[in-house]
């Protein structure tokens, strides 16, 4: 059902999940200029629908979508909850995110609905205690999806492992080439081919994935952007910029903190 709730969210902050399989932002947003995500992406308006624009297509409004990496879009919510749903290479394929959407049309390869599977994403926004059962919540959800590992080649799959291990891994392309031993444009290509953006912008969303890591352990964003290889605050506000389309400062710097386990 996709009616508003009967009770308002706990607290009304934004919430992001992050880990190396499936991520998750749900929150209120104004308008995100146009962006791509280096990871494939699933939309849902939490309580209603909301305007999206596919590359230079018309604007027009949907409940849910499923976007690839690489594809750049831009939405407005009008500040309204929307939930992004973001899934790691070999996690889900953009093809399973589909399932999520239900009935739609297909749009350069996004898929874009007036209904979708919201429940879940919904209740992570309105649960002040949703970090303690998130994970498995999204792992249910994947299960919904067939999540089946995707068939990428294991020479790429070596270095996104390591990436995931350590997202300072490899300063240039030519030492992650040489780990799948290939040559630097052979790696270049398959890296593109199999992921659907280039290493260094995957390399460049898990940096930023590390930094928002940091903070919701409770860093602030000056530390959080200089853990994460970041030169400095600025620096990271543009590259978030540039990765969401909008400002850290309202959806992050305000996000809910991960609570940790008590001591015993």
């Amino acid at each position: 059902m996709n009616e508003r709730a009967t009770t308002s969210p706990a607290d009304g902050q934004p919430v992001w999940h992050v880990s190396e399989g499936l991520s998750l932002f749900a929150g209120p947003l104004g308008r995100n200029a146009r962006h791509s995500h280096s990871v494939p992406v699933f939309l849902a308006g939490l309580y209603e629908r909301f305007a999206l624009r596919i590359g230079d297509g018309a604007w027009q409004r949907c409940r849910s979508a499923a976007i690839p990496a690489g594809l750049p879009y831009e939405f407005d919510m009008g500040g309204s909850p929307l939930a992004v749903l973001y899934a790691e290479p070999g996690r889900l394929t953009v093809g399973q995110l589909h399932r999520f959407v239900g009935p739609a049309r297909s749009e350069h390869g996004a898929l874009v609905g007036q209904g979708g599977e919201v429940s879940v994403l919904r209740q992570a926004f309105e649960d002040g205690d949703s970090a303690v059962w998130l994970s498995d919540a999204l792992e249910d959800l994947a299960g919904f999806a067939e999540a089946r590992a995707a068939a990428i080649d294991p020479r790429i799959r070596r270095v996104l492992r390591s990436l995931r291990e350590n997202h300072a891994a490899f300063d240039r392309a030519d030492s992650a080439a040489a780990v799948a031993n290939l040559s630097a444009s052979r790696f270049q290509h398959l890296f593109t081919q199999e992921v659907g953006v280039p290493f260094r912008r995957y390399r460049a969303w898990c940096r930023m994935r590390a930094a928002i890591s940091a903070v919701l352990d409770g860093s602030n964003l000056t530390d959080a952007a200089h853990a994460a290889g970041f030169s400095d605050q600025p620096h990271f506000s543009r590259e978030f910029r540039r990765i969401f389309g909008a400002p850290p400062y309202h959806g992050l710097a305000n996000a809910r903190r991960r609570r940790r386990p008590a001591a015993n």
